[in-house]
């Protein structure tokens, strides 16, 4: 089982949550998690213990968000297929996926790790640089995670009979 798998079924994403998950607005909303969340942590400069507050909402929006919009009508557009990809990954247990694939979202999540770490550095030292820093590296190698998730699933589309069902 991937890693993706477990985490996926902690957010109980099932083939129904899946197909609302794929919603375009489910995938360009849940972009504002990050900022939410170093909002929330670093309001405790402000807010002291409360400010557990808007941490917990941030953590809802994130758990909640693949949940809450309808399966979209289409998924011709980049980020339902993104979504899509995502799906295909964490079943590469199951359905290989090419190689070409593999290096290059592992080397992105690498890439995106290392921003966490200094999201992480600079908003439990309040410095904005390395916020913003790692806010920045961890948005550019998810949005190019993304477009590779596109590219992983339009190429199994075409070979995968399950997953050309996904199209619509």
């Amino acid at each position: 089982m991937t890693f993706e798998r477990k985490l996926a079924g902690a957010f109980r994403l099932n083939d129904a949550a899946w197909e609302r998950h794929a919603n375009p607005w489910s995938g360009w909303s849940r972009l504002t998690t990050l900022p939410l969340l170093i909002l929330s942590f670093w309001s405790r400069q402000w807010l002291g213990w409360w400010a557990l507050v808007p941490v917990a909402v941030a953590l809802a929006w994130l758990w909640l968000n693949p949940h809450l919009f309808p399966p979209p009508r289409s998924t011709r557009n980049w980020m339902s297929q993104g979504v899509l990809g995502e799906r295909v990954w964490l079943n590469r247990d199951k359905v290989p996926v090419p190689n070409h694939h593999r290096t290059v979202i592992y080397v992105l999540n690498l890439v995106s790790g290392a921003g966490v770490i200094l999201v992480i550095w600079g908003v439990v030292a309040l410095a904005i640089c390395p916020t913003l820093l790692g806010t920045v590296v961890v948005f550019m190698s998810k949005l190019w995670g993304l477009d590779r998730m596109v590219w992983l699933y339009r190429e199994m589309e075409a070979t995968t009979p399950e997953y050309a069902r996904w199209s619509r």
